[in-house]
């Protein structure tokens, strides 16, 4: 039986030696986002329509608004908003951070009151609790301080103990720290466990391992939601006109009941509250920015 010899084929002619290659014909062409573009010029237009209905409409009183910008009592209300704030915030920072902590220290009792704080204080409206607090007097006239099951050494009169601004902080305060309490807990479990043993192998004790090791990455995760956090409870500081603590929101409605001006005065508090949002926003991204270096590139060369 006879094999035929392997048929062998040509190879496929090179092309022609040409000119060089330009370098720029294999460079990344960058796409032409067409839609991308008409829905911005869409929203700047409808933005730029809205702000002129704003500025031309008579109704708005913008004259008004100017009046009662700088007005003695809108800036009282102002100083006891931000006093309001940064006495919550700090109030529901160290009780939210104890709750965490309770949460993830692996006593049974510990654990079940952490979960039970959050529970009840994640539920219950703030306006609410603002009231509860402010007629605390009604079912309970007095407070005393003493030993479990014996003698109070200390007796307060609530009325006097538990002032407006008081019952505004608790309200403000208590329910913040359930939602910062579970921030908290989540950022301190989503740190690597290796470290937290590796420090241990080193011979670190708790404490120290978790100011340098467990808190600083802690505070990089915790940050944003932290953020969010402080500037609702500025935003919830309005609420308490509920109880009459003589916010911004209070003064403000104070003076409208005497000139029937509702929208200028709302115009005036939102525009505070604007400005003061960004000034939080701005800290805000500076101090993530801050806390930030070493882990996301493009945030810390923001």
């Amino acid at each position: 039986m006879s094999v035929e010899p392997p048929v062998l084929t040509a190879a496929p002619p090179r092309p022609p030696a040409g000119p060089d290659l330009d370098p720029a014909d294999f460079a990344p062409r960058r796409r032409r986002h067409v839609v991308r573009w008409v829905l911005a010029a869409v929203v700047l237009v409808f933005l730029a329509d809205l702000v002129r209905g704003a500025a031309t409409n008579p109704r708005l009183s913008w004259h008004v608004v100017g009046e009662y910008l700088f007005d003695p009592r809108i800036l009282e209300g102002l100083l006891i908003t931000l006093g309001l704030t940064a006495v919550s915030q700090v109030v529901a920072t160290v009780l939210g951070l104890l709750v965490a902590l309770a949460g993830l220290s692996g006593n049974p009792v510990l654990v079940g009151a952490a979960r039970l704080y959050v529970m009840v204080f994640r539920t219950v409206p703030t306006v609410i609790q603002m009231l509860f607090w402010y007629y605390l007097a009604a079912i309970l006239p007095y407070i005393g301080v003493g030993l479990p099951f014996g003698p109070d050494l200390v007796v307060f009169d609530s009325t006097k103990l538990i002032t407006q601004f008081t019952a505004a902080v608790l309200g403000l305060a208590l329910g913040e720290a359930a939602f910062l309490a579970e921030y908290f807990r989540g950022a301190i479990t989503a740190v690597p466990r290796g470290q937290i043993e590796a420090a241990a192998a080193c011979g670190l004790t708790p404490v120290t391992t978790f100011r340098r090791i467990v808190a600083p990455q802690a505070m990089r995760i915790v940050l944003p939601a932290y953020g969010n956090a402080l500037i609702i409870n500025l935003k919830n500081t309005s609420v308490v006109f509920v109880i009459g603590a003589g916010d911004m929101m209070t003064q403000a409605q104070l003076i409208y009941t005497q000139n029937f001006q509702q929208i200028p005065l709302l115009m005036v508090v939102i525009g505070w509250y604007l400005v003061i949002v960004a000034l939080l926003t701005a800290v805000q991204r500076r101090v993530e920015v801050r806390y930030s270096r070493g882990y996301d590139a493009r945030l810390a060369e923001a």
